[in-house]
């Protein structure tokens, strides 16, 4: 059996995982309570591992992503707004 080296998560308070998404502390804790964003509750504080902030921006911008092709295929072409000519 070969043994694997795991490093140890490492965790982010509230205001440094605000500060990497560029938002406010407050909207951090709204994920969190609302579940988007994955955390654990430490001494009452919140903490979130660095590799699930990761797992969110990789889910937000995939959520994006089908946006764009959505509204993509939503818009008209040329040959439906003037008729095929």
């Amino acid at each position: 059996m070969v043994a694997m080296s795991m490093e140890p998560r490492r965790f982010l308070a509230v205001a440094d995982v605000a500060d990497v998404l560029g938002t406010t502390p407050g909207a951090i804790v709204d994920l969190l309570e609302a579940g988007e964003l994955r955390g654990v509750r430490v001494r009452g504080a919140w903490r979130v591992a660095d590799d699930e902030v990761q797992s969110w921006i990789d889910r937000e911008l995939e959520v994006e992503r089908r946006r764009g092709l959505w509204r993509q295929a939503q818009a008209p072409s040329i040959a439906d707004l003037f008729g095929e000519r």
